[in-house]
Formats: C-alpha cells, structure tokens, sequence
C-alpha cells in the first residue's frame, strides 16, 4: 500500500503520506484523455460518473469532491493505491537501460479505468493525435453525457452504452472522430445486444483477452494492449506505439523489427511487469523527444 492513513474533510479526502504519485506523471503517460491540468498544478478529471480535483501537498495527495467511503469503494482502486510501486521499480531498475525511465517517471502509477469508455476511447485513439483524441471524447460526453456540477462549472460524464446505442454513425462523425465513426457504431451496437461482454473477455487470460478485444472494429494489437493495461488490470500487456517503438529501438531492438516483435520481445523481457515498463518506456521517450 502506498499510503499511510486517510483523513476526510468536508469536500474531500486527504490521503496522508503517498509514495510513487505525481500528478503530471500519471496523468500526462498518454493513458487517459479527461484530466486537465489547471493553472494552479491541479488537475481536474471525469471518471465514473463523478467530476474530482486532485492536489499535490508535499506528500499529500489531496482529492476534491469525494467522501472516504467513496474513495474505499473506486478512487483508491482508480488510483491503484493498494500496489507497492517501489517494489516494481525496484525490480525494473535492476535493468541498467530502463533505470534511466523508471526514475525520470518515478510517480507513475496505471489507472484502472472504466473498460467500456477505455475501450471507445482507444479506438478513437488510432491514428490520432491526443488533442484530438481529447476533444472528440469531450463532444460525444458533451453531446449524450449527464452533467456534472463542480466549482460553479458543467462537466460531462462518459454516455451511458444505451444513449451511445441511439447515436447514428453521423452523430459519431459530428463529434470529430473522423473514419472512426464507423468502428464506434458497430462496437456500440455489438457491446448493447450483448454479442461481446466485456466482463466475459476481461475475465479471459491475458493472450486471449488480446485476441478477444480484437474482435472489434477498429483494435489492433496496440490498442488492444491499451484497453487491457488500463481497464482490466491485464499487466502483461505492452502497447507499442511510435514512442515506445524509438526506446526500443534505442534501448534494446534493430530498427528493422516489426511492432509485433517489439511487443513480444517486450513481452518477454518484462513478463508480469511489462505493462509498467512500457508506460515508464512511452513516459521518457515522449516527454524527451528520443530519436533514433
């Protein structure tokens, strides 16, 4: 656990002594889309159903806008505050070439995301450019999501999958998703009539959980890894985009192999601890322009 105590106040909770936490860290690693930064360093995200704000003091973390027993029940889950980050970095760090990322991205941590938007979110991510990819997932929340009142402002939560299943493929094309309109219908339309549950193929192994995401419209292996690192808690799972694709080259690979031996290669370097190498790996390349 890397927390020592929880204090609630009246509009929030403190988490008292947080090891492996720094909010640009987790939130700027390319794993979610709905947390902003504000100007005062705090980030404000949308997450099941709920508008929260989260602060940095020393060694508190302070989260806005929630109870304790709302923080026992998702936010300590959310945040994967239960997992020992120091024995993972530890372990990592005893490879001399990703010591180098794991410290400049020591407070990372892998959000346990709600599978469904995860899944929307990184089919619209194919191809795309995180602003974009933002800003699309803001117009579709915007256009069907409740709203939510924080600080005298409006959010928008992630739609519900039966107002998603009204939307046609046009409505998916007005929120800026471009040819990705198409795979989102069909996705939505396969996860409403019950053709794919989600729980059922979070439920599966991890190999077969990659096979089974790739059913869909629209996910490849890389967006795959994605949904299954950041939703189901599937840590085997090593995402190779262009970021990832220039530390590896860098660190460990020739420029010639292909993504899928990248991601095995990966696979088998890191084993359990992959999905938390290659966040490190993706952290460090981008926020450093590595070239190759």
């Amino acid at each position: 656990m890397d927390y020592s105590t929880i204090e609630e106040f009246e509009n929030g909770i403190t988490i008292k002594d947080v090891k492996n936490f720094e909010l640009n860290h987790i939130f700027d690693c390319g794993q979610c889309f709905r947390w902003n930064r504000l100007e005062n360093g705090n980030y404000i995200g949308i997450a099941f159903g709920k508008a929260i704000e989260v602060e940095k003091k020393e060694n508190n973390v302070i989260i806005y806008n929630i109870n304790e027993e709302e923080f026992n029940s998702v936010w300590k889950g959310y945040f994967d505050l239960d997992r020992d980050y120091e024995k993972i970095k530890r372990v990592l760090s005893e490879d001399k070439l990703l010591k180098k990322s794991v410290d400049f991205g020591y407070g990372i941590r892998i959000l346990k995301q709600e599978p469904f938007e995860i899944l929307l979110s990184f089919i619209i991510s194919a191809n795309n450019r995180i602003p974009m990819i933002k800003r699309a997932i803001e117009n579709i929340s915007k256009k069907a999501g409740e709203k939510l009142e924080y600080k005298n402002e409006t959010f928008y939560a992630f739609p519900s999958i039966e107002r998603l299943n009204k939307f046609t493929e046009q409505d998916f094309e007005e929120c800026g998703v471009g040819f990705r309109a198409k795979y989102l219908k069909d996705t939505v339309g396969k996860v409403y009539r019950g053709e794919f549950d989600l729980n059922n193929i979070s439920a599966l192994n991890d190999d077969e959980c990659h096979a089974a995401l790739q059913l869909f419209m629209g996910v490849g292996p890389k967006v795959a890894d994605c949904i299954m690192l950041f939703s189901m808690g599937k840590y085997t799972a090593f995402p190779v985009d262009v970021w990832v694709k220039k530390a590896m080259m860098k660190f460990y690979v020739a420029p010639d192999v292909s993504l899928k031996k990248i991601r095995d290669f990966g696979r088998d370097k890191f084993g359990e601890l992959s999905g938390f190498a290659q966040q490190y790996l993706f952290y460090y390349a981008r926020e450093n322009k590595i070239q190759v």
